[in-house]
This record gives C-alpha cells, sequence and structure tokens, in this order.
C-alpha cells in the first residue's frame, strides 16, 4: 500500500499527535509500505526530506501565536494536488480536523481515494480553562464539536486511542465507523532496564538520590494539571519525597512563579525538555509516574513510563483509568483534588514492598499496547478500504465499511 498520512504537527514536535504519528509512520515504512507525509513546515519554509524511511513533505506555515511546536500552514491546494499526482497514493489518513486536513481530504476526495481518520481532539483541552460561563462553554463546545464532525463525517473510517475516546466521539453525531486503536509504544525502548545508572541520571537531571521521586512527563500546559501536583507536596511536607517535571511549554513560567510563591525548594524540580535519547534511563531512574491531566484521551507518556516498569499516579479522569487499576498497578485520585493526590502519594512512597507488584502488573497492562500492534491494526483497516489488489491512483469510489475491526 501507498499511504499518505496528513496533519497539523509531526517531528521535531513532542505532543502526543505527533508520536503517535511519527511511531505510525516509521512502523508502516519499516514493514515495506510507501509512506508521505505531509505536515506544515516547522522552519516556516517548505521542505522535502527522507526520515527514517518516510516520505517528508513539510508545506509553507506560519507560527501561530507564538505558540511552542504549532505551526499553521499557509494555503496549500496546488501542492497538496502535485505531491498527491506524484505520489499516487492508495490510502490517506489523516490525525487532526485542521486546514491542512481539510486541503488533503478535498484532494482525495476528487481522485476518490479512501479517508480514515484518527482524533486526538477534546475541545475540554482549551475550553475548560477560558473561565467562560457554562452556558457560553456548552455552545463553544458544539461548535469545535461541529467543526471536527464536518471534515470526520466525510472519510470511511475514523478510529482514536482507547474506548473511552471512542465513546465520547459516538455521542456525537458522527455517521461513519469509529474504532479504538491504541496510540501504542516502543516496548523494545520503553522496559525495566537494570543497567541504568540511576544515580547519575538523577545528578544529570538535578534529581535527589535519597528521596522517593514522583514524576510527570509532557507538555508544560494549564490542561495538563501540574499545579495539583505541586499543591499537593506542599500539603504533604515530606523532606524524602520530591516531583520531577520535566518537559516544556508555554506554562513554564506559570508553573516556576507557583513554585516559588509556594516556597517549594528542591521538592519540586523543573528538568527542562528531555531528549528522547535519555527518556527511558529517566523514567528507569525515578520511583513513581505521574499523570495529573484530566483531559487524555490515552497517554503516550504514562504507556512509556508503565512499560519502563514504573507504578503510576493518575487522575480518575477520561481515558486514564483504562490504563491504571486502582490499587494494582497504581493509583487513581479524584481529578484536581491536591488533598486526595497528596494522600496517594505519601501511601505510594510508604508501600515500597508493593512496587514490584505494581510495576508487574503495569508491564502486563502495557504489553497490549505494543506499536507493533497497532501499525498491525492500521494495516488491517486499510485492507478493510481496499479492493482485492490495489491499484495507485484508481478512480472508482471506495467501499462502506461497517462493523467491527477483526
Amino acid at each position: 500500500m501507498r499511504i499518505i498520512i496528513a496533519g497539523q504537527t509531526y517531528h521535531p514536535a513532542a505532543n502526543g499527535q505527533s508520536v503517535f504519528t511519527v511511531q505510525l509512520a516509521e512502523g508502516l515504512a519499516a514493514s515495506g509500505h510507501p509512506v508521505m507525509v505531509i505536515a506544515p513546515s516547522d522552519k516556516r519554509q517548505a521542505d522535502s526530506t527522507l526520515l527514517n524511511g518516510v516520505q517528508l513533505e513539510k508545506v509553507r506555515s506560519v507560527s501561530f501565536f507564538h505558540m511552542q511546536d504549532t505551526y499553521l500552514n499557509m494555503p496549500a491546494g496546488q501542492t497538496v494536488d502535485r505531491l498527491m499526482d506524484g505520489f499516487r497514493p492508495d490510502i490517506v489518513h489523516i490525525q487532526d480536523h485542521y486546514p491542512l486536513s481539510h486541503t488533503v481530504v478535498s484532494a482525495a476526495r476528487k481522485r476518490h481515494l479512501p479517508l480514515v481518520g484518527t482524533n486526538h481532539f477534546l475541545p475540554e483541552n482549551v475550553l475548560h480553562y477560558l473561565g467562560l460561563p457554562a452556558w457560553v462553554t456548552t455552545r463553544l463546545e458544539r461548535a469545535a464539536w461541529s467543526w471536527v464532525l464536518e471534515l470526520y463525517n466525510r472519510l470511511q473510517i475514523v478510529t482514536t486511542p482507547t474506548e473511552t475516546a471512542a465513546a465520547i466521539l459516538r455521542q456525537q453525531p458522527i455517521r461513519v465507523p469509529v474504532y479504538a486503536v491504541s496510540c501504542g509504544v516502543d516496548l523494545a525502548r520503553f522496559a525495566p532496564d537494570a543497567t541504568v545508572d540511576r544515580a547519575a541520571m538523577r545528578l544529570r537531571y538535578r534529581l535527589d538520590p535519597g528521596r522517593t521521586v514522583f514524576m510527570f512527563v509532557g507538555r508544560l500546559d494549564q490542561e495538563k494539571r501540574i499545579d495539583v501536583l505541586m499543591r499537593a507536596i506542599r500539603q504533604l511536607k515530606r523532606d524524602d519525597l520530591q516531583l520531577a517535571v520535566a518537559g516544556h511549554g508555554r506554562y513554564m513560567d506559570v508553573l516556576l512563579a507557583m513554585a516559588q510563591q509556594m516556597d517549594l525548594g528542591q521538592r519540586v524540580v523543573f528538568t527542562g525538555y528531555v531528549p528522547p535519547e535519555d527518556l527511558p534511563g529517566l523514567l528507569n531512574s525515578v520511583d513513581v509516574f505521574v499523570m495529573p491531566s484530566e483531559a487524555e484521551l490515552q497517554s503516550i507518556a504514562t504507556l512509556e513510563a508503565m512499560a519502563c516498569g514504573k507504578p503510576v499516579l493518575a487522575a480518575n479522569a477520561r481515558a486514564l483509568p483504562e490504563l491504571v487499576k486502582d490499587g494494582v498497578n497504581g493509583y487513581l485520585f479524584a481529578p484536581g483534588n491536591a488533598g486526595d493526590a497528596a494522600r496517594r502519594m505519601a501511601q505510594l512512597a510508604d508501600e515500597r514492598e508493593r512496587w514490584p507488584a505494581m510495576s508487574a502488573a503495569g508491564l502486563a497492562r502495557v504489553s497490549q499496547h505494543s506499536v507493533g500492534d497497532t501499525v498491525r491494526r492500521y494495516q488491517e483497516l486499510y485492507c478493510m478500504l481496499l479492493p482485492a489488489t490495489p491499484a495507485a491512483g484508481r478512480v472508482a469510489p471506495p467501499p462502506t465499511v461497517t462493523g467491527h475491526l477483526p
């Protein structure tokens, strides 16, 4: 199969959608499929390159309100037409509902190509923190979903990472089949590693070798609710615990100021951006992973921590309970409740004897999320939409798909 994948973000961005798209594109390419990715350029100028087996086409763009890793493509209709005609895909897979994906869908429909879309979006990721009256927020949520569905209802299949996310999407007036397919995790790269020099790795990232370290990894944005963990650490008043916040984002300055106002000192350490080559080792060097976000449709960072054998403390919200079974591979706390988060952090810190069992349970759960399985599931979906013998550039309309993924 010749596959085009398009979306708002790709390497070197480190957000969840980008990580998933890179893993899928490179996994498909490694399986022998020619793959082209179309995305806005992070350098603003158009660029074409071959990256890890994937033909990467970056279209001209502008920065979007100076937001990190966020670019808006310039009008790209002619460019997309040229790329489609040159590459002659058998199938097209979009990753969002933003302008570039609209352009790609229009070009694919003109050529009667099968279309798959993956939804990574929740309106509340943005609207929940605007402080608007409930009636305004409700109307904006409806408008946001209408924007999503106006595009996704023109596809043949829509996927999303979890059953929770699929249920949310099915509550909307979506008219095409929706399947839950995990984003997946590279279990060869993220795994328990007894050879890691924990002390040296902690020293590199200014973490205390003698404390129980709870670590968050991800974008430092308001929606991640890192403030809940900081308030929990302040309530605990325990010098044997440390919170490591790994990542960067537009909320960094606010969090730094908050830490100073709370007089948290070395009880909270902001490591900054962690290079991909360091992340597995750093995860193996800390004790517990924490994910306080209330709007996760899966959480690749949590999957990576579980794959490294870490117990997990997570908010009991959205899709996180699909990954964390309370009392089995970690604990859940009431979303946004710093007191409950503090109680669970203290419980985990005082139950070191339970960590090996939690680690084993987490490894068993994450084994169902291998990126190899994810790539295979997408190949199955693509094949459901193709004739027995795919022909690039075909003009016959794609078949309608119903039922469940085999």
